[in-house]
């Protein structure tokens, strides 16, 4: 990258607005993290179930993906900034109800059953909350910084993503050795009440305004419609849909730490974070030595190298093989969250940012939950080890389908 492309990055930073919304974003997600590791430690250890973790992400997937169109929809009309205070604020009710299943006397009126039951009611409306949440925190990113900053933007956003989502794993994985539930979600809280602040140093946003002649099911049809069109957009998506949908072998994280490793919950947590400690490194390399040329092939060949790594994690009973598995995948993954990040911020209107959002969040976000139930769901049918190698195959053979389904993302530029 020359010097004035490292200029333009270092740029960004000195906006106050983004440095707001990059810190508030940080938070957020590693109160996600966070949630997501200790919710399924606490209910693996409740059920000693696979399926029963395969369970939380099928509670997050109904909302998110029901509610997706709609939420765009819904962004596109209203002011981004107002939505994301409204969002947040609502996540941190659920973090008051996960803290309140962790009180002691709470648990033992309840018992085992119940307590199971209530935690999956609060994810099924988490899962709400981001159906909204998570499309506005990338469309609002245009209303921040100038359009020719929104590369090295989007670049930037997906590596404090990454960190975030690295920390809150580890730091989620911590807490659960050596604290009780009681004070892991209490930490969750404050880190929600965190982003909430530095949330609320952003300026209200100007309302994209759509068609009012038209009406909410057509606007809502319009985005997938620009989706369709739009064929690298479209394969793209696609591609990331199927490998996060059959690769979720992060899903059985917690069988593997506590049944086939070994490692208890300060390694369970690494583990965890292993996939996006890799996504960092790649994201870090891609800000310095951006893809120049052929980054729809690179894409194919990322996402089949992502297949055989999962593979791999879920053949090895050796900590470090099982790491380095999960650390490359990672490295891969993060390709294509750069290309497609990249494509979707370039190709999409600023008054649809909204909707393609959404459409981009059920193809990918709510997949990562689909692909949990998925491996749950796998678990119970093949075994554990079984459906994990099943996924990576799955991946792999969804790349070769591509390739000859759709040579034009195969050949895609930017």
């Amino acid at each position: 990258m020359n010097q004035d492309n490292r200029q333009t990055a270092l740029d960004i930073l000195k906006i106050p607005e983004y440095r707001s919304f990059i810190i508030a974003r940080f938070f957020y997600v590693m109160a996600l993290r966070m949630v997501t590791t200790i919710v399924g430690w606490r209910i693996y250890e409740i059920t000693h179930n696979a399926f029963a973790i395969g369970l939380i992400g099928l509670s997050e997937f109904l909302p998110a993906f029901c509610l997706a169109l709609y939420a765009g929809h819904v962004i596109d009309k209203s002011d981004k900034r107002r939505l994301l205070l409204t969002t947040t604020c609502c996540y941190l009710v659920c973090v008051a109800g996960l803290i309140t299943l962790s009180i002691g006397s709470i648990i033992n009126s309840l018992g085992t059953h119940w307590l199971q039951w209530l935690t999956y009611t609060i994810i099924f409306i988490t899962g709400v909350i981001r159906a909204f949440a998570g499309p506005t925190l990338n469309a609002i990113v245009a209303q921040i910084v100038p359009r020719e900053q929104l590369p090295p933007a989007v670049t930037l956003n997906t590596s404090a993503f990454l960190f975030a989502s690295v920390l809150g794993h580890a730091t989620g994985g911590l807490l659960i050795a050596h604290t009780t539930y009681l004070y892991s979600f209490m930490a969750v809280g404050l880190y929600v009440c965190i982003a909430l602040y530095f949330l609320s140093a952003i300026a209200p946003k100007k309302v994209m305004v759509v068609n009012s002649e038209k009406k909410t099911w057509d606007s809502i049809l319009d985005g997938l419609r620009f989706v369709y069109r739009t064929r690298e957009v479209l394969g793209a998506m696609a591609l990331d849909l199927f490998a996060v949908l059959f690769g979720g072998a992060v899903a059985m994280i917690p069988v593997y730490a506590r049944d086939i490793l070994k490692i208890g919950p300060i390694g369970f947590g690494w583990l965890n974070a292993a996939s996006d400690v890799g996504s960092i490194c790649t994201i870090l390399s891609m800000t310095l030595r951006p893809l120049r040329r052929r980054q729809g092939l690179t894409l194919m060949y990322a996402v089949a190298g992502f297949g055989v790594c999962i593979i791999v994690f879920g053949l090895s009973r050796w900590y470090l093989l099982s790491y380095l598995a999960l650390l490359v995948s990672g490295m891969l993954d993060g390709v294509s969250v750069v290309v497609r990040g990249t494509i979707l911020q370039l190709k999409t209107p600023d008054a649809m940012r909204g909707r393609v959002s959404s459409v981009n969040s059920m193809f990918i976000n709510s997949s990562n939950e689909l692909g949990q139930f998925e491996s749950g769901v796998m678990a119970r049918l093949l075994g554990v080890v079984p459906s994990v190698v099943f996924g990576g195959c799955m991946t792999i053979g969804v790349v070769v389908f591509t390739w000859f389904k759709a040579p034009n993302l195969r050949k895609m530029e930017y």
